[in-house]
């Protein structure tokens, strides 16, 4: 198999990477790209805000309530922005509020 049969065999993450037959195709997939990269950050910090949350809240500690609006307000940007779908972040608060009210 040639070299370039073996860049081109569908691995993901690399669509900046394969060959593409125009200009606007190329375009295309450096816009794709730089969105995933952009998507994957903040996902990543509503994930981190999110468990300092639910771990704050578990362990009982005063700085719980600041923490859960931090989270939410994170998770509020992300629907915002469209990285997040609106009912899986209405899902994601109701159960942090859920268990903040519970202790």
């Amino acid at each position: 198999m040639s070299a370039s049969k073996q860049e081109n065999t569908g691995q993901q993450g690399n669509t900046g990477k394969q060959g593409n037959a125009t200009k606007q195709g190329n375009k295309v997939a450096r816009t794709a790209e730089r969105k995933r990269l952009r998507n994957r950050l903040v996902r990543r910090s509503v994930k981190t805000c999110m468990g300092k949350a639910k771990s704050s809240v578990d362990a009982g500690e005063e700085s719980a309530s600041q923490k859960t609006m931090l989270a939410i307000s994170s998770v509020d940007k992300a629907v915002s922005k469209g990285i997040i779908h609106r009912n899986k972040g209405a899902r994601l608060k109701s159960r942090l509020m859920k268990k903040l009210n519970k202790k």
